[in-house]
């Protein structure tokens, strides 16, 4: 299987190289390391344009590389990455003209070494390049986002008996993230970015959703100074509050996203009314979730959707508003592509992409929803079952 998959996977790498005019691509991220393999380990996988790809590795120093599915040609242990250069020197295989290394991640210091190390070559960034092969989904990743989709909606049924009187936003946090990792969530939610950081995610009541995140998230939190964003308050949550559950699921190494909303009682009727907006977003985006369709034009009708029904100073915010309205999932939750402003990329077949129209009131809280899908020929494909209406706790 391993093999399989990493075959398929490699072409899509190999076809952004050979777009891109690369000649060989360097990785040794976790993400993209998994990706390759399935697998984690510390070192460099070396990926020429042609032929057989090497593994580099430094840790685990007794890894079985059985394990990989690689011949033993094709791996060996190191020290040093500068013994990378010296075993194609060795085997008799060309300096890459080109070399693709994962830029973005990568320290300064890394990068000089490895200017050093390939002299003769031109290196290039190759992180973008690289989320865009991992963008559309193999059929063996798609079943793994489908399975853990269906573990995270078992624990959001449970979500309303969770809720007892006089729970503070934190404790309800606590209580869900249990239920989360009782049901299976391995708990490590990977974000892409050096700025961007997440613990499973949060749980916003009331105005709380309303104050502003540093990352490039749809609602923020105040959380704690060390990490703010999601639950912070220590007073008991009221009545007439909304309350929006918004936990990364990672079941089995792949992502899916799942929002709900609750109430504490009946809210007004605004919050209603913006809830409904949000799910016509939705089933517009749903809609549009074809092969060939442009991100942006996606965004541009949610937004004008908010505009006509008079919701759009609530739309994905209020004292700052996010400016997407969905976003790729995958081994990150914030993979390729967005539905966004400027994003001229069209969609296709195999992409998923987590969809959160959201509508935050001051005084009410946040209201709206988020469903992972799949793009096909016929719309996005909804991975959960689950009801998208305001879920009253004490009802």
């Amino acid at each position: 299987m391993i093999q399989i998959e990493r075959q398929l996977r490699l072409q899509k790498i190999r076809e952004q190289m050979q777009k891109n005019q690369v000649d060989a691509c360097i990785i040794s991220t976790p993400v993209n390391t998994y990706y390759l393999h399935q697998s984690i380990f510390q070192g460099y996988t070396y990926i020429p344009l042609e032929g057989e790809l090497q593994c580099f590795v430094r840790r685990p120093s007794d890894l079985d590389f059985k394990t990989l599915e690689l011949s033993e040609s094709q791996c060996r242990f190191i020290r040093k990455p500068e013994q990378i250069i010296e075993t194609l020197q060795e085997t008799g295989l060309s300096i890459p003209e080109n070399l693709w290394l994962e830029g973005e991640e990568m320290p300064q210091s890394q990068w000089a070494r490895f200017e050093k190390m390939f002299a003769q070559s031109h290196l290039k960034n190759a992180s973008h390049a690289l989320r865009q092969a991992r963008s559309v989904k193999t059929d063996f990743e798609l079943d793994q986002i489908r399975r853990s989709a269906k573990m995270h909606e078992a624990v959001y049924s449970k979500i309303p008996s969770i809720y007892r009187p006089n729970m503070s936003e934190q404790e309800f946090c606590i209580e869900i993230e249990y239920q989360m990792r009782k049901g299976g969530c391995l708990g490590l939610f990977r974000c892409y970015g050096i700025d961007m950081e997440a613990f499973m995610g949060s749980v916003l009541a009331g105005d709380n959703a309303a104050v502003s995140s540093p990352y490039d998230f749809a609602l923020g939190g105040a959380g704690h100074p060390s990490n703010p964003i999601g639950a912070s308050w220590h007073e008991a949550m009221r009545e007439g509050q909304s309350i929006l559950v918004d936990m990364c699921g990672n079941f089995c190494g792949y992502l899916d996203d799942l929002s709900r909303c609750f109430s504490l009682g009946k809210l007004p009727d605004i919050a209603y009314r913006a809830h409904q907006v949000a799910l016509d977003i939705q089933a517009f985006v749903q809609e549009n979730l074809r092969p060939g369709v442009i991100c942006e034009d996606i965004y541009n009708g949610a937004l004008k959707i908010a505009q006509e029904s008079g919701m759009a100073p609530y739309f994905m915010g209020c004292r700052q508003q996010a400016k997407f309205v969905g976003h790729g999932v995958g081994l990150v939750i914030n993979e390729l592509p967005v539905l966004a402003p400027r994003m001229k990329e069209p969609l296709q077949a195999g992409m998923v992409l987590a969809v959160e129209p959201k509508m935050v009131i001051e005084g009410i809280g946040a209201v709206g929803v988020e469903n992972t899908f799949i793009v096909t020929e016929n719309g996005g494909e909804k991975l959960v079952n689950l009801s998208d209406e305001i879920i009253d706790l004490l009802a």
